[in-house]
């Protein structure tokens, strides 16, 4: 869930206008097969933003290789910007359990590490202190916002790219619009999504031999779809389509529970 939430940015500098929160449910498939599910909790306000993730392996995938994960942001919302302070996530698997935590600064990585340390691979492409300026960590990353007044969901929102650095690895996740759709959610939110070509290019911290790597910087054919928050000028993905070598994998939200929040009232003397 991790790293599925990771997938997109937000870049704007008007006012927010409102607030909103955003409890969803996710299952991922695997040429239909359920092979996981998670859950995704938003909470946007008028000058601070959080956002937590969790899940894990379910079904037949289970059996075989048992997983589970956690991952969270914060931060502030800066003339409309989110603006990320604090990103954590661990994994555990039957093998171990990491940790990872990024501390930024208007963009900028101040601090970062993971428990355990990883062993130093003279392989792996180097990640310098310039890779970690101007980033935007995984799951602020997701949170795309769309500039404007009119309408959030629009062809627009998709011409967007983003720098990302998730504590190992320095990438690039960039859009481009395909089509408009209506969806609707098992519970919650139905109604119009925007579905972007999805493309993953690494940039550091990565073995460029791995296959894994080589599949998705080659792939043409990821899609993602987002939806509205209530109240806000942000979209959240909605599904995210990726081709495997397995058949096609999807994470797609069974539940998509989005409320707008009244706006805070100064108190007075």
């Amino acid at each position: 869930m991790a790293a599925f939430g990771g997938l997109l940015l937000a870049w704007a500098a008007e006012p927010a206008a409102a607030q909103g929160k955003l409890e969803a449910q996710y299952e991922a498939t695997l040429s239909g097969i359920p092979v996981g599910r998670g859950a995704w909790n938003i909470d946007i306000q008028d000058d601070v933003f959080s956002a937590a993730a969790s899940g894990g392996t379910s079904g037949l995938l289970k059996s075989f290789t048992g997983g589970s994960g956690t991952g969270a942001s914060q931060g502030r919302i800066v003339n409309g910007a989110l603006v990320a302070s604090a990103y954590q996530a661990s994994t555990t698997t039957s093998k171990k359990t990491e940790e990872i935590h990024i501390t930024l600064d208007k963009g900028n990585v101040k601090e970062f590490g993971i428990i355990p340390e990883p062993p130093v691979d003279p392989d792996r492409i180097v990640v310098t202190e310039a890779h970690r300026r101007g980033v935007w960590d995984p799951m602020t990353a997701s949170l795309l916002r769309v500039p404007g007044t009119g309408d959030t969901v629009v062809p627009e929102a998709c011409h967007n790219s983003a720098p990302v650095f998730d504590g190992r690895m320095r990438y690039d996740l960039k859009l481009d619009f395909k089509r408009m759709e209506t969806v609707k959610a098992e519970k919650g939110y139905r109604g119009p999504v925007v579905v972007c070509a999805l493309y993953f290019v690494p940039v550091a911290g990565y073995i460029p031999d791995r296959p894994v790597i080589k599949y998705l910087a080659a792939q043409r054919n990821i899609e993602i779809a987002f939806a509205p928050v209530a109240g806000t000028r942000i979209l959240v993905p909605f599904w995210l389509k990726v081709p495997t070598p397995l058949g096609p994998a999807m994470l797609e939200a069974t539940s998509f529970i989005t409320t707008a929040q009244p706006p805070r009232v100064a108190k007075t003397q």
